[in-house]
């Protein structure tokens, strides 16, 4: 049989991110591995492109993961090719279609539905139909693969992957928090992957030539011998192209973790750290078990005496949780200075639990992807609508790296975050977008807001300005808008490392002034 017999695809929110999902089923299907080929997309192409090259291949069976953010552009997608393939089985699995799927138009699209982990189900459907007996039912429910033993996919990233997208590992699976507005709360096993043979795949990766390693985890530090093997494996091959990512619950760091994160050089290791509230009755609303004052006390251990980069997530519009709630919370983080806060707004993903508090706290979600709130009866419509532009100019200014020393002009005040809140919406009013402002546009508005807004100084916010620009850029050359305000320097600019991710490598760039 030709390969592509079986077509494994999706629709990739950019290039850069390549399917961890397709290439766990194409590494266990067995006998008809080499009958498989993956194909990816991205959510930009039009969908006619994407038809195109299915029905070049014309699989007997299209498999498709679908997502919050390709759910839309996928069902497109599969209205045409069944138009055009109708003899083609096409096979629909991912989180967007695990959970209340019945009223979706892409389930009555799909000729068979695996809901959750497709590994086992996957093989067993390709196999009833490749010889020739087709399974009559529609939904299966997809069972969880023993990971001691089930294949895994890390030789599919092929070289161009390697040197150009982001390769996603795992060495655990499931969580066993109950936080209602995630889907990892569903599954609150944690499996873990035999240890000694997850090192030698990661070994055969760093042998490959990976450097940034992904780890979708969500509890890496749940298991302190575990997480101190791979933590080792990493500092035993580091070098400064080395970047490892990890998600990390917050208020579980023991000593035995500590000693061994103090050895990482700066700005080479990330931790994704899930806070979501420091509000305690929110907390317990939504089933999230936290020690606020372990975690604050974690996370100022890891700022002070380590180099690790710090990314923290709060949720707004969380049942009983109003603005005053998140912006006492907001300023704690501030205080805390860790290098990036990610402002989600909360979205009621199909089928988590957070569904439950609808009635009760009035909360009005968006019925198109990604699902998020609206409004509830802590926020207004207008209120929400100015925390999303708030999100996306706090991303902009302060989680890239870009205004590390004059970010604290802005903030400057009694709250950090109704600074920024004041700001972001003078930015919106002068702005009228929140995409595609560039980064000397977007300097330029804040020099505007300080000086003629604020009533700061223009020659001590234009120098301020300056140097974040030259941090920037790593170039001296004073932008258009400051040539009246500021004097070129002679400055020695140190980006600390260039083979790390963007963000990283601003926050670790130093300037220092020459004779």
């Amino acid at each position: 049989m030709a390969t592509g017999e079986i077509l494994l695809c999706t629709l990739n929110a950019r290039y850069i991110h390549a399917s961890f999902g397709l290439r766990y089923l194409k590494a266990n299907l067995e006998e008809y591995k080499d009958r498989c080929q993956i194909v990816e997309f991205i959510i930009k192409q039009k969908p006619l492109d994407i038809v195109e090259a299915i029905v070049k291949i014309n699989p007997k069976i299209l498999g498709f993961g679908v997502y919050i953010w390709n759910v839309e552009q996928t069902t497109t997608v599969l209205r045409i090719v069944k138009k055009l393939l109708p003899e083609t089985v096409i096979v629909i699995g991912g989180p967007e279609v695990s959970y209340e799927y019945e009223k979706q138009e892409i389930f009555r699209l799909a000729n068979h539905l695996i809901t959750g982990e497709g590994e086992v189900s996957f093989l067993d459907l390709c196999r009833s139909i490749l010889t020739g007996n087709p399974l009559q039912r529609k939904v299966l429910f997809g069972r969880s693969p023993d990971v001691g033993t089930m294949k895994i996919p890390y030789e599919l990233y092929s070289d161009d992957d390697i040197a150009n997208r982001v390769v996603y590992v795992e060495a655990s699976r499931g969580c066993p928090f109950r936080c209602q507005f995630c889907l990892s709360s569903l599954d609150k096993k944690v499996r873990n992957f035999p240890l000694e043979t997850f090192l030698q795949q990661m070994d055969e990766l760093h042998k490959r030539g990976v450097r940034h390693f992904k780890f979708v985890d969500r509890t890496f530090n749940l298991s302190v011998k575990t997480s101190k093997a791979i933590l080792q494996f990493f500092l035993d091959r580091m070098t400064p192209d080395l970047f490892v990512h990890f998600e990390m619950v917050p208020d579980r760091f023991p000593q035995a973790l500590r000693s061994i994160v103090k050895l990482f050089p700066k700005n080479q290791m990330q931790f994704e750290v899930g806070i979501q509230t420091f509000n305690p009755q929110v907390s317990a609303r939504i089933d999230r078990r936290q020690n606020v004052e372990k975690a604050c006390e974690n996370l100022q251990f890891l700022i002070e005496e380590t180099g690790v980069h710090v990314h923290t997530d709060l949720i707004v519009g969380l049942p009983g949780e109003d603005i005053d709630s998140f912006a006492q919370g907001f300023d704690r983080l501030i205080g805390l200075r860790v290098q990036e806060i990610q402002v989600g707004i909360l979205k009621r993903l199909r089928g988590t639990p957070i569904s439950r508090h609808t009635d009760t706290f009035q909360m009005v979600y968006s019925p198109n992807p990604p699902y998020e709130i609206l409004q509830n009866a802590d926020w207004s419509f207008e209120e929400l609508s100015e925390m999303r532009k708030f999100a996306r100019y706090w991303d902009l200014i302060a989680n890239s790296g870009r205004f590390v020393r004059t970010l604290p002009i802005l903030l400057s005040g009694q709250s950090p975050f109704w600074a920024f809140y004041a700001f972001s919406k003078w930015l919106y009013g002068e702005a009228n977008r929140v995409h595609s402002i560039s980064p000397v546009r977007l300097a330029e508005y804040i020099f505007v807001y300080l000086t003629k807004v604020n009533n700061l100084s223009p020659k001590y916010v234009g120098e301020e300005l300056y140097l974040d620009s030259c941090r920037a850029s790593g170039k001296t050359a004073v932008p258009h808008f400051l040539r009246k305000v500021v004097v070129p320097l002679n400055l020695q600019l140190n980006r600390s490392n260039t083979n790390l991710p963007s963000r990283q490598s601003r926050h670790g760039f130093t300037i220092s002034q020459t004779s």
